[in-house]
């Protein structure tokens, strides 16, 4: 059978919960720039030991896979009417609680920040789209899914999934070895309208698309020649749902032909990704870009140079693929609105080696 057996209930879940909500925002916060490997790893196995203990046998029974199970690869952002998992729709008030806690202790304040309005903007999308087509638009329509025995010696894995959210984690020992495909979008990209705790004007992705236009409106001639690979965006990311990333060598222009100002630029769009994870797993993946070298990092472009009109753009390394890409309309129709980008690693993503 797929899934193991349900775990005994264990006592004292709600006493867990309070610890670990407490322990991943002291966690997080002493991770530092260096950082301790193991702080994220240890939050996480915590925070998973909590959520489930808090779950019936039924629930656990849905949400327990084994490592090696198909479903750990299968991912998506699309909406669907189903996925693997146990829905937040499906769980009581402190269960949401134990799993908002368990997605706290995979990302930056700023990461969970950004999934926690991803979410939200599902309930603002089903007003905008008034009941248009199958209606799924639900900010509690999000899945929590686990692989593996959790805290064991060997590896297992998490996945936390639903529309313009896929976040996919592989913790082994005390570290995180893998937090690849890393998803997030959003529609709209500018929010039209005030809506719960989300301001009118709020742009949920922001560092991620205005730091790309400021790097590639700062190019001279010769390099966005090198830069520009194509006058017409793609209608989406590469690869959506597949288990590996695209295999195509790094595109566009390398880091060593851009100005110091540029170069710094560059690393800044980098950043705004690394700063979703925890402090720790940025600092090791950081780490792995400097060791393979910036100067085997390249950028490209496509589409437009200008907001309003359908543009993309990669970032790759040896050790990263970034993928961003927004051409498509939002709910009310205003051109270019709606983000799809993902975060993946070149090497193989969910933790399994290319080639290997």
């Amino acid at each position: 059978m797929r899934r193991f057996a349900p775990l005994l209930l264990v006592l004292g879940s709600l006493v867990s919960l309070i610890a670990v909500g407490s322990l991943v925002g002291q966690q997080q916060s002493r991770g530092g720039a260096g950082g301790n490997r193991a702080v994220t790893a240890r939050s996480m196995t915590q925070a998973a030991d909590a959520w489930l203990a808090s779950l019936d046998d039924a629930q656990r029974e849905k949400v327990r896979y084994e490592f090696d199970a198909a479903e750990r690869v299968g991912w998506h952002f699309i909406p669907k009417a189903e996925r693997k998992g146990l829905q937040l729709r499906d769980m009581t008030d402190p269960q949401r609680e134990a799993a908002r806690a368990l997605l706290r202790s995979c990302l930056s304040q700023a990461g969970y920040g950004k999934a926690q309005r991803i979410m939200a903007i599902e309930d603002l999308l089903a007003e905008l789209e008034q009941g248009r087509g199958v209606n799924i638009r639900d900010s509690i329509r999000y899945y929590f899914t686990l692989f593996g025995d959790v805290g064991a010696e060997g590896r297992w894995g998490l996945s936390i999934e639903g529309h313009h959210l896929s976040l996919n984690f592989v913790v082994e020992g005390d570290r995180v070895v893998a937090m690849s495909p890393m998803f997030l979008g959003i529609n709209p990209s500018v929010t039209n309208r005030s809506f719960e705790n989300i301001r009118r004007g709020a742009r949920i992705l922001a560092q991620e698309e205005l730091l790309a236009f400021e790097l590639v409106q700062a190019l001279d001639e010769t390099q966005l020649a090198k830069t520009l690979i194509a006058e017409t965006a793609p209608a989406d990311i590469r690869a959506a749902g597949e288990t590996q990333p695209p295999s195509e060598p790094a595109a566009g222009i390398p880091y060593a032909e851009l100005t110091v100002v540029q170069q710094s630029r560059l690393e800044g769009l980098v950043e705004a990704y690394l700063a979703n994870m925890p402090r720790d797993v940025a600092a090791e993946r950081r780490r792995e870009i400097v060791e393979a070298g910036w100067d085997e990092v390249r950028f490209c472009w496509m589409g437009a140079l200008r907001p309003g009109i359908g543009h993309a753009y990669r970032v790759q390394g040896p050790t990263f693929l970034i993928e961003f890409n927004n051409t498509q309309a939002d709910a009310d129709g205003n051109p270019a609105s709606h983000i799809h980008s993902v975060w993946r690693d070149p090497r193989g993503d969910f933790a399994l080696p290319i080639g290997g």
